[in-house]
């Protein structure tokens, strides 16, 4: 799910009405399930040896509503594993030329634009050219 903060851009992120709220479902954009992307985003099935950018960082405590409704929908933490979360601004400072132990695969080709992940790297980073890169982000989880 892509959540976004748009009340940090007017008030400053620590303002009471600077809340997180959802903005679209992952669902509706990726409709892979490669696991070199997996692994190299978030250590899931990580037999390539990447360095993962997010790795159990574990739910947000700022999550929206909207997310937690979707989350409990999963069962929780209970039934769900590999929980945790990436900003756009991350995304921004990513080297995208990192490779794999094998030094074979890059992270652009695992989950960079031209994979299925593009299209979700396509609507984060519009909706942080209006609400900021830090104010914007994929939370996951696997079942």
């Amino acid at each position: 799910m892509i959540e976004c903060r748009p009340g940090a851009r007017l008030w400053g992120p620590d303002d009471e009405d600077s809340v997180w709220e959802v903005g679209i479902d992952l669902f509706l954009l990726y409709r892979g399930n490669a696991y070199d992307g997996l692994a190299c985003l978030f250590g899931i099935r990580n037999s390539f040896g990447f360095r993962p950018l997010a790795e159990d960082r574990g739910f947000p405590d700022e999550a929206s509503d909207g997310l937690r409704g979707e989350f409990a929908g999963y069962g929780g933490p209970h039934d769900v594993h590999g929980i945790t979360w990436l900003t756009c601004a991350e995304l921004d400072t990513t080297d995208w030329q990192e490779t794999d132990a094998s030094g074979t695969r890059t992270r652009a080709s695992a989950a960079g634009t031209d994979t299925d992940w593009g299209r979700v790297w396509s609507v984060m980073r519009i909706l942080s050219e209006v609400h900021g890169a830090e104010n914007v982000r994929l939370v996951v989880w696997f079942h």
